[in-house]
């Protein structure tokens, strides 16, 4: 029997599997949009567990799901035997014998290690504090969709060094770009738990108009991540981060055609600009919709594997 394949983070894919990928999110998001019926995943099933709230890790999967003839189950931790005391041990082994994939959105990424080694299906990362794959995965397909190939590219994050940066610069690696990084003092990256091997892919940047100098995609997040929200409430984290805002002027160092990305939702007036988000060079809401057809192409590969 085959091992089974989880998505934990990007870095259990292989480049050529990523590649793969992107060019079936091509072919899946054309029949969408032709209105063509593609049901490869009929009579399967998903259960989305989620921990952390969410818009559009929810929406995407469970409309992804029904759009490939499958079903998605809705599960709160609060709601099941989870949020009660049960082992994460025992609900995977429970739940993993009633559908063909898993879907968990929680905070702590030993969460989904532990319930995948229990697993008997398919057990995919919606996001945890250490890692966001498939986000990344359809900011990756947005681009390659707008600007081909993100090969010897350069990527420029702006803010917190939180989980979907970490995830940015295990795609560095993956597919050979460069990211430049500009952290205020004290939120810089710690590659041991981005899961990356060193520097040869990133650099950092204690200005980030430096760090945006050139780039062909300016990309952030919230100053304050999802489970955090009283940090908001700190003067003084946002005073260190008052000069880390993506704004026109960070926008014209880049390149003449560079694109802007926010994994959403956003904070106009704080981690980025009214301006840039709403401006013409800004991808987002494609970037949004990507969640969609990335994440079929990703479940479809998980389930059948790859298919012609």
């Amino acid at each position: 029997m085959q091992p089974v394949k989880h998505f934990l983070q990007l870095k259990d894919l292989a480049p050529d599997e990523l590649d793969y990928l992107f060019e079936r999110t091509r072919a899946i998001k054309s029949k969408f949009k032709s209105y063509q019926q593609y049901w490869p995943l009929q009579d399967r099933s998903l259960v989305m567990i989620f921990e952390k709230h969410s818009t559009r890790t929810r929406l995407s999967f469970e409309a992804g799901m029904n759009q490939l003839g499958g079903s998605a189950i809705y599960m709160h931790t609060r709601d099941s035997q989870l949020g009660r005391g049960e082992s994460v041990e025992d609900a995977a082994k429970v739940i993993s014998r009633m559908c063909d994939m898993v879907m968990i959105r929680t905070f702590e990424q030993d969460m989904i290690e532990r319930f995948s080694q229990h697993s008997r299906v398919p057990v995919i990362n919606g996001l945890t504090n250490e890692y966001h794959p498939c986000q990344i995965l359809a900011d990756i397909f947005t681009f390659v969709e707008k600007r081909g190939s993100i090969k010897g590219k350069t990527v420029a994050w702006i803010g917190d060094s939180n989980n979907v940066c970490n995830t940015w610069l295990q795609a560095a690696e993956l597919l050979d770009f460069n990211m430049y990084v500009s952290t205020p003092p004290g939120f810089e990256v710690e590659t041991d738990r981005a899961g990356v091997h060193g520097t040869a892919h990133f650099e950092s940047f204690a200005d980030p108009m430096q760090a945006v100098r050139g780039a062909d995609l300016v990309t952030t997040d919230v100053w304050t991540s999802m489970g955090f929200e009283s940090e908001s409430e700190n003067v003084e984290r946002l005073k260190a981060f008052e000069n880390w805002q993506v704004d026109a002027a960070m926008m014209g160092a880049a390149s003449g055609d560079s694109l802007f990305m926010h994994c959403l939702p956003a904070h106009r007036g704080e981690e980025v600009a009214a301006e840039v988000i709403d401006g013409p060079q800004s991808v987002v809401w494609d970037e949004a919709e990507n969640r969609l057809h990335t994440q079929k192409a990703l479940m479809e590969f998980l389930v059948l594997g790859r298919v012609n």
